[in-house]
């Protein structure tokens, strides 16, 4: 929920509303949407839209937070991806965020 850092790890600017309501946006207008629900330290969920999808197409992110002795358990889900955008998708989780995202905290642990 932070564009500074969002844009850090993904190598793309990103406008990230911390507002329910509130717009996102990433890797230059691919991604677009809104956010749905916002709970402290454990909710984000975010209505999402890619540039390619047809118009009426929204999928809904959800990630959960769950606090642990060694640190924070994160439960991701990604509904509503049209069938033909399912592995393109699924990857593109892996590439842009997940390894960036793990590689960005691995640094700021180290220090």
């Amino acid at each position: 929920m932070n564009s500074k850092t969002h844009s850090a790890f993904t190598g793309d600017k990103a406008t990230i509303s911390r507002k329910v309501g509130g717009s996102i946006y990433a890797y230059g207008g691919y991604i677009r949407g809104k956010n749905i629900k916002l709970v402290p330290d454990k909710l984000i969920e975010q209505s999402w839209q890619a540039s390619d999808w047809p118009k009426n197409m929204v999928s809904v992110v959800k990630f959960e937070l769950v606090a642990h002795k060694t640190g924070t358990k994160l439960t991701f889900t990604h509904t509503g991806v049209p069938d033909e955008q399912y592995s393109s998708i699924k990857q593109g989780w892996i590439d842009y965020y997940w390894e960036p995202m793990k590689d960005l905290f691995s640094k700021s642990v180290k220090k």
